[in-house]
């Protein structure tokens, strides 16, 4: 059994001592030292007590002043708007996407603007000889960026190479489920690799300024492969969607401490590379020149973007005793079942019998739930057929009970409309005009039935 371990501690300015002495050894004082019984220390409890044997850490407030870090922006808007401004120095970036989508293509296009802005900047590929590189460089224009380019999978010789002299600004590793340390026993692309060769890589931009970003490969259902302590670990993680059969590309932050989440930037994939789309409405709107039954047009909000486009429904009346089938594209499924369910019960129209398709133009994913107005009155007109007014949008939630629900950004949602031509907007009663957009209120769905009917 441990014994009890006696200890002296001075009452005038509380140092401790294992000897009693006439006067204390930190503040002078003499016959200060008294006798405490100290608890029992044993072996374990001295090798593993964490309360003592550390150094002490700096504290700060909350209120001290810092400056904003410096960003390097990249000359392509749409990649500025997704990054808050710009790659922010001593920082990780992780950007990730289906194969072909365009990512190694938009990071040599920003590598090289950055390069001819007079920064330095090294690309890494692990994918492909540096002779690859060099002919997509050539056939999108870029070839006489100064680029430094290298063909490297091993993690060692990359931080070796790039120890010596002054650190890049911005270092591309293309991509990190290539790369390999020799620290760690494994295959590349192994949780353990990856886990490894990130951490080494993100330490070595934390400690010499660099802004770093990393390609990351993704699974069968679109997240980025690899552990999940990944994205935990940088600082932004971007998101390249779209479909290879269309022309569009959405860059999307998922991740941001240095900006807001959620901002998108447009591409369209050109020949020459991907182009920036200043106007992405006109990528989902068709020609609306006459009116169609089951379509709408929704203003949604990507972040701080309103981007409109078109919801399409299709509505097929089966003979008696037919299973009905519902196909969505680009929304909720869960979703279109709930907004169903609330027309046949708070609005008495009848889909129980009918097949139901809807339909994102353009292949576009919508996520926000200002959505449902829109479907809603989508599915009405193609049920009924007859067409919504061409010169209107429509937005709005609409909850169970039936009452359409104010939503965010709505006057940022008219005036983009606006710009675009439309002279109405079918909202929520709460929602006020702006833009110049007449606004229709509704306070429930029943509302906007009887005023789509006519009735």
């Amino acid at each position: 059994m441990a014994k009890p371990k006696k200890r002296y501690v001075c009452q005038s300015c509380g140092s401790v001592t294992s000897q009693w002495a006439g006067q204390c050894g930190d503040c002078s004082e003499w016959n200060t030292l008294l006798e405490d019984a100290g608890g029992v220390v044993t072996p374990f409890q001295a090798r593993h007590n964490l309360q003592s044997g550390g150094r002490a850490i700096q504290l700060t407030g909350l209120n001290t002043a810092i400056a904003l870090p410096d960003r390097m922006a990249t000359g392509i808007a749409e990649l500025d708007r997704a990054l808050g401004g710009g790659f922010v120095e001593a920082s990780a970036t992780l950007i990730g996407g289906d194969p072909g989508i365009g990512k190694s293509t938009l990071l040599l296009q920003a590598a090289a603007k950055l390069a001819k802005a007079g920064r330095q900047v090294a690309y890494v590929s692990g994918e492909e000889a540096s002779d690859q590189v060099r002919l997509r460089a050539r056939r999108l224009g870029l070839g006489d960026a100064p680029v430094q380019l290298a063909a490297a999978t091993s993690v060692r010789d990359i931080l070796t190479t790039l120890g010596h002299g002054t650190a890049p600004d911005l270092l591309i590793i293309d991509s990190i489920q290539t790369m390999h340390s020799d620290l760690i026993e494994g295959a590349p692309g192994t949780v353990s690799q990856v886990r490894a060769s990130s951490g080494e890589l993100i330490r070595f931009a934390k400690e010499r300024g660099t802004a770093l970003v990393l390609v990351g490969h993704v699974t069968k259902d679109g997240s980025i492969a690899g552990p999940r302590v990944l994205e935990h670990m940088v600082d932004t993680v971007l998101a390249f969607e779209g479909e290879r059969s269309h022309q569009y590309r959405i860059l999307r932050a998922v991740k941001n401490r240095f900006g807001g989440t959620d901002e998108i930037g447009v591409f369209a994939m050109q020949s020459e590379g991907l182009e920036e789309v200043s106007n992405p409405s006109s990528l989902f709107l068709t020609q609306r020149d006459e009116t169609v039954t089951g379509t709408v047009v929704f203003p949604a909000l990507e972040g701080t973007r309103p981007v409109l486009v078109e919801i399409q429904a299709l509505v097929v009346r089966l003979a008696s005793g037919a299973t009905p089938r519902r196909a969505v594209v680009g929304w909720d499924s869960g979703r279109l079942a709930m907004i169903l369910a609330v027309l046949e019960a708070r609005c008495g129209l009848s889909f129980s019998a009918c097949e139901v398709y809807l339909n994102i133009a353009g292949g576009y994913r919508v996520q926000d739930p200002a959505a449902d107005l829109a479907v809603a009155a989508a599915l009405v007109s193609a049920l009924s057929e007859r067409p919504v007014p061409v010169d209107a949008v429509l937005f709005g939630e609409v909850a169970l009970s039936g009452e359409v629900r104010p939503v965010a950004h709505g006057a940022l949602r008219c005036r983009e409309a606006a710009k675009l031509g439309f002279g109405r907007a079918l909202a929520p009663s709460s929602q006020p005009e702006a833009g110049g957009l007449k606004v229709a209120g509704f306070r429930n769905l029943g509302a906007l039935v009887e005023h789509l009917l006519g009735r």
